[in-house]
C-alpha cells in the first residue's frame, strides 16, 4: 500500500507527509521538483524558518520517529512521461495533491506568470486525473487541497461543497459556480470541476478539500526537531496576510492593513489543516470515500483587521510593540464583507479540533524571534510593487 503525497517539501505537504506517515504503516512517498523554493528566491525573499534540505529531512523523520516508511521522488508533475512513470511503478491507493503554485498575488504580477501558474496548476492535476484512468487506478482515492477562494466573496453563506440554483420554479444542486478573484484561485476552480468530471467519467473517489488562509509554524511532528521545520513565508507574494503581519511586527514593521480591513476572510491553523489530510488519507479503512466530497477547511472566518489587533496584542507579550497602520487597497474587494462559510462536514472529520488563533500566532512569534535577522535582512518584501524594482536592479 502506498501513498503519494505531492508537494511534499512545502509548507503543508511536508507536515501532512510526517503525520500520515505516522498513522500508517504504509509507505509515503513524497513528490516535489522544489519550484517552491524557487518562486520565492525569483521574488527576492526566503524562508524565515531555515528548511532542511529533503534528504535531511527524511533522515531526521527516520531519527526521531522511526519512519522508515518515508520516502521521495523528484520530478515535475507537469511532465505527463514522469507522472505515467510515477503511477507505474508505484500503484498508489491514495494520492494526496497539495502540490501547485499556491499565490494569488504572483499570479497577478503579468501574464506571463499567470499563463505559468495556469498551466502549472491545471496540467498536474490532470496529468494525475488521467494517469490514474489509464493505468486502471479509479479505486485510488484522490485528495486535492484546492481553495477557499473559488467561492470568492458572495453576499450569502457559502455552502460546503454544491449551490442550489432555481429556474422556473425548479430546483436542482449544482457546482458552486467559479467566483475566484485571481489567476491562481481560478486554477483551483477548474481542479474543482476536472475532478468533478473525472469522478463521473472515471468513477476516482474524490475529496475536494477547499484550504483556508493557513496559519501557523508549527504541528505535532515538526516541534521535536529543527531538521523537521517546514517552510514560513512572509514577503507580500507567498507570506499569507497572518505571517506577513507576525514578520512585520518581529521587524518593527508597522503591521499594513490594506483599507478599512473589516471583510473577514476564512482561516485554518496548519495543525488542524495537517489533521484534515491525515484523516482522509490514513483514517479508518472502513471510512474511504467512493464518492465526491467538498471539504471546506476552515475553522473560523477573521477580519483582517481582527487579525492585525490580536497580533498585536500577542506580539507584547514578547516585548513587541507593535504599530497597526492603514493603507490604501491596491485590490479590488470588498472592505466591509461579512464571510459566511460551512465546514460541519470538515469540523466532523477533525473530530472538533481547533486551535485558537491567539495560540497559532503565539507558536508563530515564538518560531520567528529566533530569526529576526532573515526577516529584517528582507522587510522590504512586505509591500508589493517592490518586484519590478529587483527585476530592474537585475
Amino acid at each position: 500500500m502506498t501513498t503519494i503525497v505531492t508537494g511534499g517539501d512545502g509548507y503543508i505537504g511536508w507536515p501532512a507527509a510526517l503525520r500520515i506517515a505516522r498513522r500508517t504503516e504504509d509507505r509515503v512517498l513524497l513528490v516535489d521538483n522544489f519550484a517552491r523554493r524557487e518562486w520565492v528566491e525569483e521574488v527576492g525573499s526566503t524562508s524565515a524558518v531555515p528548511i532542511a534540505g529533503i534528504d535531511e529531512r527524511i533522515a531526521a523523520a527516520r531519527e526521531v520517529y522511526g519512519l522508515g516508511n518515508l520516502s521521495f521522488v523528484e520530478g515535475d508533475l507537469v511532465e505527463k512521461s514522469f507522472v505515467d512513470e510515477l503511477l507505474a511503478v508505484h500503484e498508489p491507493d491514495t494520492v494526496v495533491h497539495t502540490a501547485a503554485q499556491p499565490s494569488a498575488p504572483y499570479s497577478q504580477i503579468n501574464g506571463e506568470r499567470a499563463n505559468y501558474t495556469q498551466h502549472n496548476n491545471m496540467q498536474a492535476t490532470q496529468n494525475l486525473l488521467w494517469g490514474l484512468e489509464e493505468r486502471d487506478l479509479t479505486d485510488t482515492h484522490f485528495i486535492e487541497t484546492t481553495t477557499t477562494g473559488v467561492y470568492g466573496a458572495p453576499e450569502f453563506p457559502i455552502p460546503e461543497g454544491g449551490a442550489v440554483m432555481e429556474n422556473q420554479g425548479e430546483r436542482d444542486e449544482v457546482p458552486f459556480p467559479a467566483m475566484a478573484g485571481s489567476w491562481y484561485h481560478l486554477t483551483k476552480s477548474h481542479d474543482g470541476a476536472n475532478m468533478r468530471l473525472a469522478h463521473q467519467q472515471f468513477d476516482i473517489p474524490v475529496s475536494d478539500v477547499r484550504t483556508a488562509i493557513t496559519y501557523g509554524t508549527e504541528t505535532e511532528e515538526t516541534r521535536a526537531d529543527d531538521r523537521l521545520k517546514t517552510r514560513f513565508d512572509f514577503d507580500y507574494y507567498f507570506g499569507t496576510v497572518a505571517h506577513r503581519f507576525c514578520a512585520q511586527a518581529v521587524a518593527g514593521y508597522p503591521v499594513t492593513v490594506y483599507g478599512r480591513g473589516e471583510q473577514r476572510k476564512p482561516f485554518i491553523s496548519l495543525e488542524d489543516a495537517v489533521e484534515g489530510l491525515a484523516q482522509l488519507a490514513a483514517g479508518d479503512p472502513g471510512d474511504r470515500p467512493d464518492d465526491l466530497t467538498v471539504y471546506n477547511q476552515v475553522t473560523r472566518a477573521i477580519s483582517i483587521v481582527e487579525v492585525a489587533e490580536t497580533i498585536a496584542d500577542v506580539g507584547s507579550e514578547f516585548g513587541l510593540e507593535v504599530a497597526v497602520e492603514h493603507f490604501e487597497n491596491p485590490r479590488d474587494e470588498d472592505e466591509t464583507h461579512k464571510m459566511e462559510i460551512e465546514n460541519d462536514r470538515y469540523a466532523e472529520l477533525i473530530g472538533g479540533q481547533d486551535q485558537e488563533f491567539e495560540a497559532g500566532v503565539r507558536d508563530i512569534f515564538e518560531t520567528l524571534t529566533r530569526y529576526e535577522d532573515t526577516i529584517t535582512a528582507r522587510e522590504d518584501r512586505f509591500l508589493p510593487g517592490v518586484l519590478d524594482d529587483w527585476e530592474a536592479d537585475e
